[in-house]
């Protein structure tokens, strides 16, 4: 039987304090390993945030209301295949594909749709879109402009992490460098316009979901975060201007202390990175911030009630790690989107973390374990020396233009299948604790009627808004993508013509062209 962490790191039968290094500052005090608060969850719980999104606009947000009600604290919006990749829902390649995986948005009329009676201006809001990100999120301001809400006020994140993409979930659209410039140009409108939204959610959370290990996932998003800096500062904004605004998304996994020590080292090494290299001087700067979302590839069909003990204990590991927000998977996401009973108890599983265990009541309850201080100083070696190798190419397009990060994740997702399939890790249902009898269980189906009634209303919206407006809002979205401006003045015309998701996303495609992925063995 194997005595190794997830990442592979051999662990001792005993940890004493030859195995640690000097202890660690305070929570709330640089590096910020023990948390970024003084009293953490004393002050305030982390947002329990669940991950939402399926057919129609309406449908969403009456799930979103029930949400609420429930006692959810914080929405992120789910969208469906077609609109990730920048589709109108009547395009061929949206065929039977609309509101399957999320929600469907083609313009703003959705967007309205789906905020509909929600106030922006109290509401935390995080919208997982990426190769699109700054189309979509230009809907969002309209609406909140709409309900008289300042954009000022506005407190949430848009994920648009498009380097995670090309390391892991593969849904971009364009080349890296001008997919680069659009999150760019967010990055640099919000630090003037939008002064609490996060703009970037740096994302570990796909590329452990690809079969990464815990260090890589540290080490690759960490890096990405370093990119995005330094394309902010070549664009000449301020390092104190923009960062206390990048937010984190890591994934919680099964290796329980392996995780909080992920957590742990992300903020130091982050810390140091803001300080040391950059010269941060604002310390929100150097805090690390994220969300944490239990680990969707670690659910299984087989015997599904199992999940919710997974999800259990990782969403433990989540908050014993410090996360800032939070959300718990269903037990029937490795079958389908969740139901509304599963919903409702992964959202509990939270609320009884929360209100039940104790674990919020002292801030980094583990800190001082010498298992757990060497976990965290390993994991920090490993991160660090992968980011050193990445530096050494040139940075981490470079390093994704020759498929360096996508090769080691591969690798290491081979490695574990294989460990799994000669039982050298144990999957309770899988390979371990097995039966015949399936569990049934309610499974939520979107029906066909959905995508139907989402391609009626693009065209009704079609032929009801002003065309001469549409058309001229996107030749002047053209014109600043083909010069140097920022695009999203020219995206929030187009949004206020009701211009729509595809007919934005087709400008930018004839601009930049699209990005064709090099298969790497």
């Amino acid at each position: 039987m194997l005595h190794r962490t997830l990442s592979g790191i051999p662990l001792e039968n005993h940890y004493g304090p030859d195995d640690v290094r000097a202890a660690e500052p305070p929570p709330g005090e640089f590096p910020f390993t023990r948390g970024i608060h003084h009293t953490m969850y004393r002050g305030r719980l982390w947002t329990m945030r669940q991950f939402s999104g399926f057919a129609t606009p309406e449908e969403t947000n009456r799930r979103y209301r029930y949400l609420l009600g429930q006692g959810q604290t914080g929405l992120s919006v789910a969208f469906d295949l077609p609109t990730l990749m920048g589709l109108d829902a009547d395009h061929a390649n949206a065929l039977g594909e609309v509101g399957k995986c999320g929600v469907s948005i083609c313009s703003l009329a959705d967007m309205e749709t789906l905020f509909d009676g929600i106030p922006l201006a109290q509401a935390s809001v995080s919208m997982t879109i990426n190769s699109p990100a700054a189309i979509l999120w230009a809907m969002y301001l309209v609406v909140a402009e709409k309900q008289g809400a300042a954009w000022e006020a506005l407190n949430g994140t848009l994920q648009n992490d498009i380097l995670k993409e090309y390391i892991a979930q593969k849904e971009f659209i364009y080349p890296p460098r001008p997919s680069m410039r659009l999150v760019t140009d967010t990055i640099e409108f919000a630090a003037r316009q939008t002064p609490r939204y996060n703009p970037v959610s740096i994302s570990g959370y796909h590329i452990r979901e690809a079969g990464s290990t815990a260090a890589q996932e540290l080490a690759f998003t960490l890096r990405d975060g370093v990119e995005y800096v330094e394309w902010a500062l070549a664009r000449g904004l301020a390092i104190d201007e923009f960062a206390p605004r990048l937010s984190f998304f890591f994934n919680s996994h099964s290796d329980f202390f392996e995780e909080i020590a992920k957590f742990r080292a992300a903020r130091r090494i982050w810390a140091r990175l803001m300080r040391d290299r950059y010269g941060a001087r604002d310390e929100r700067s150097t805090r690390l911030r994220f969300h944490a979302q239990t680990a969707g590839c670690s659910l299984t069909w087989q015997q599904p009630n199992n999940n919710v003990v997974r999800t259990a204990t990782q969403a433990l590991a989540a908050v014993l790690g410090g996360c800032q927000s939070l959300h718990t998977n269903s037990l029937d996401e490795a079958y389908a989107l969740p139901s509304e009973q599963a919903v409702t108890l992964a959202l509990r599983t939270q609320q009884i973390l929360a209100h039940e265990t104790g674990a919020p009541l002292v801030a980094d309850p583990l800190g001082g374990s010498y298992f757990l201080e060497s976990l965290t100083g390993q994991l920090e070696a490993q991160a660090l020396d992968y980011i050193q190798r990445i530096d050494g190419m040139g940075g981490m397009i470079a390093a994704i233009e020759r498929g360096f990060p996508q090769s080691e994740i591969a690798q290491a997702s081979y490695r574990y299948q294989q460990e799994v399939e000669r039982g050298e890790r144990l999957i309770v249902g899988v390979n371990a604790f097995t039966h015949e009898e399936p569990e049934p269980i309610e499974i939520l189906q979107i029906d066909r009627a959905a995508e139907e009634a989402q391609v009626a209303r693009l065209r009704a919206l079609r032929l009801s808004r002003k065309n001469d407006a549409v058309e001229s809002a996107l030749n002047q979205l053209r014109k600043t993508a083909e010069g140097g401006g920022n695009t999203m003045p020219a995206l929030l015309d187009c949004v206020r013509a009701y211009a729509t998701l595809g007919e934005m996303c087709n400008v930018l495609r004839a601009c930049f062209g699209v990005w064709v992925e090099q298969a790497v063995l």
